[in-house]
């Protein structure tokens, strides 16, 4: 009797090392992306961004993804090149546009050609906001295509394993950098006498130990390659570039992709934004401000992995998805409508990390539902068909939340009194649409049997 191959997938000290490799490089992205948002206040006094410029600079990380549709195309490279080729492309995209958003915020910048050159058209929209918004654009192609290779990467090592937890701890590893971002940015700036990109310097320098992470990945994914050919588990059939177009045809699939934009538009653009809402509502200071919001990440951290365990074992990923969006909407509404006489910090801390709950409940049923819906075989196209639909509603947000604030706080000029009573508001109300669509989706599953309500886990 033939003796069959242990994979290095079955090895599970392997599988684990694989995905902590991987989730470094994520946790390092999520610094990166949120290094700037606790000191929006500061960045308008020290380099004269407006409410619209921060806003048009924060829409700036997704510009390309949905107009230049790279998101589409990572996902047909990814399904092309495979998982490994793909992670170091997407960490040296992520090192490249890093870079220069560091110079267009570093003091070498303050009155060089380049600031000359880039100031002089569009005047209302600072020379340093410009070069920051190219350096964030090109970092967000590498970013979201490394997120849909991330996913597709631990399908392909956790597939009839242990695939919803091991999404769940790479999530919240990723979010702890959501949390470590946001207590590490203000004070490297105060550390350094307001330089708001000292902070950025130091992530920077991260991102680089991440593209080491993706380098040692690569050889991890060469050797399991290796072994699936002489298994014949895989390659399963081709991808073919028609297979998108059965992406938009599949009714299912458009709801998830639609409830995953609304959801996300209402927490990352949101987290632009938290420090200085937080500032206003209870007149503190940006580090006090970003404190409060760095628990955000806390309860997801704890329980993404512990819903992704239960939904392996349990099942029950549509109803997450309801729930999670419950929580959403109530978290946003607690911030728009309470009274100054009741919004204490005690408030604030329990909004934040309820809505960190919340944040743990949906990606940790979104994600894994995914390989329910597509064949493998495209599962990266789908992925980021998905990632770039969610794109456009996090391009569109922070610039509507930036007109919103401007809008509504005409002739206010300091940036600890604004009003952000509407932008709350139209946070709430995506979770209000998103909920909709999570139950629609159930009755969905109910009706067509995806196993979104299904463990995860096959006996």
């Amino acid at each position: 009797m033939e003796k069959k191959l242990t994979l290095l997938k079955d090895k599970s000290y392997i599988r684990w090392t694989v995905l902590i490799l991987l989730a470094l490089m994520m946790f390092f992205a999520y610094m990166f992306v949120d290094v700037l948002s606790p000191l929006q206040s500061l960045l308008q006094t020290s380099r004269g961004w407006t409410p619209e410029n921060y806003g048009t600079f924060a829409s700036s990380e997704y510009f390309l993804n949905v107009f230049a549709l790279f998101l589409i195309f990572a996902g047909i490279i990814l399904d092309k090149m495979g998982v490994r080729a793909t992670a170091l492309l997407s960490g040296s995209i992520m090192v490249i546009g890093a870079a220069i958003k560091y110079y267009a915020v570093s003091p070498a910048f303050v009155g060089s050609g380049i600031e000359a050159m880039l100031g002089s058209w569009w005047t209302s929209f600072p020379a340093s906001a410009k070069l920051a918004s190219l350096g964030f654009m090109i970092f967000g192609c590498g970013v979201e295509m490394a997120g849909i290779t991330v996913s597709k990467g631990i399908v392909k090592w956790f597939k009839g394993k242990e695939m919803a937890l091991a999404m769940g701890i790479e999530m919240a590893i990723a979010r702890l950098g959501v949390f470590a971002v946001f207590r590490i940015s203000p004070r490297f700036a105060e550390a350094f006498n307001g330089d708001v990109s000292a902070p950025v310097l130091f992530v920077l320098i991260l991102l680089f130990i991440g593209l080491i992470c993706f380098i040692t990945y690569f050889f991890f994914d060469k050797k399991l390659e290796q072994q699936l050919g002489e298994s014949g588990e895989e390659p399963e059939e081709p991808f073919k570039v028609s297979d998108i177009g059965k992406l938009f045809t599949s009714k299912t699939f458009l709801i998830v992709a639609g409830l995953c934009v609304l959801y996300y538009s209402a927490i990352f653009p949101f987290q632009k934004y938290a420090a200085n809402m937080l500032e206003c509502r209870l007149s503190i200071s940006s580090k006090e401000a970003s404190d409060i919001f760095s628990y955000f990440p806390i309860g997801a951290m704890v329980l993404t992995p512990l819903l992704g365990g239960f939904l392996d074992k349990k099942g029950k990923g549509a109803t997450m998805l309801i729930l999670g969006s419950l929580l959403m909407i109530a978290c946003h509404l607690v911030f728009a409508l309470t009274p100054a006489a009741y919004f204490s910090k005690v408030v604030a801390y329990s909004a934040i990390v309820v809505l960190g709950v919340s944040f743990s409940l949906v990606p940790a049923a979104l994600w894994p539902s995914v390989p329910k819906l597509v064949e493998n075989r495209y599962l990266g196209s789908a992925y980021s068909v998905v990632f770039w639909i969610q794109n456009i509603g996090l391009m569109l947000f922070p610039m509507l939340i930036g007109w919103a604030l401007a809008e509504t706080n005409k002739g206010i000029t300091n940036p600890l009194e604004y009003n952000y009573t509407v932008p709350m508001l139209i946070f709430a109300s995506l979770g209000v649409l998103a909920f909709v669509l999570a139950i629609w989706l159930k009755g969905e599953d109910k009706k067509k049997g995806y196993g979104l309500e299904l463990p995860n886990i096959k006996n």
